[in-house]
């Protein structure tokens, strides 16, 4: 486990890159990384949620819940955090969520571009039965009929009970948002297919995942997974 000077705080993207785990200061666990989101000060004393590590200043990391954060809120953890007053807005949760949301659209629009991203029934039905597809995307408001079918298509190529073989499903966007993502309109179903571009995404979309179900009992891990078919 490593250990920390200051439990809830960081130096900076650049000190300590080995660090792999850092303490929730709200439930006060030590997690890996990919299971925080960590939060800076602004030059103007507002708390901002730092999505990609990477903005200078000290770090205060809270679990990748909504949950957590709210609470961190509520209970004046920044300001304790820092060891100062700072500015941590009453919509905070809400405000992380819409910026993780933002980073799966751009991710989404990234593996589109880089060719990783078929969309449209059809086109989607063909990359399963080919055997192409690494993940299947439905719009979360999408009508059960067409999901049910291209589930369906997809258990049948992985196998009835095969479950190694089974592609993760993701339904974490609405089909504005893969409108937004794919630049066209009346997205419901997509499909990615190999690539780093791809897994950007499915990393994204994960976190996305986990800050909207996870709980502060150890739990964030699995909550983090997107569904198997």
């Amino acid at each position: 486990m490593l250990a920390f000077a200051d439990p809830d705080l960081d130096n900076g993207p650049r000190t300590e890159k080995s660090a792999t785990v850092r303490m929730c200061a709200v439930s006060r666990q030590v997690r890996p990384i990919d299971e925080l989101i960590r939060f800076v000060v602004s030059p103007t004393g507002e708390v901002v949620p730092d999505l990609k590590r990477k903005l200078p200043g000290r770090g205060l990391w809270v679990s990748a819940s909504r949950k957590a954060v709210a609470e961190a809120v509520r209970r004046h953890q920044f300001s304790r955090g820092f060891k100062r007053d700072v500015r941590a807005a009453p919509t905070l949760a809400t405000d992380t969520e819409k910026l993780l949301i933002r980073s799966v659209i751009d991710a989404l629009a990234m593996a589109a571009k880089a060719g990783q991203v078929v969309a449209g029934f059809g086109k989607v039905e063909d990359a399963l039965s080919q055997g192409q597809a690494q993940a299947l995307i439905h719009a979360s408001d999408g009508a059960a009929d067409g999901i049910r079918k291209l589930d369906a298509t997809a258990r049948q190529n992985a196998g009835i009970n095969d479950e190694s073989n089974r592609i993760p499903v993701v339904t974490a966007l609405t089909s504005e948002q893969l409108d937004l993502a794919l630049g066209r309109s009346n997205v419901v179903h997509a499909a990615l297919l190999a690539g780093p571009a791809s897994k950007t995404f499915l990393s994204r979309s994960q976190t996305l995942v986990r800050y909207r179900m996870a709980d502060d009992d150890g739990t964030a891990g699995k909550a983090a997974e997107n569904s198997p078919i």
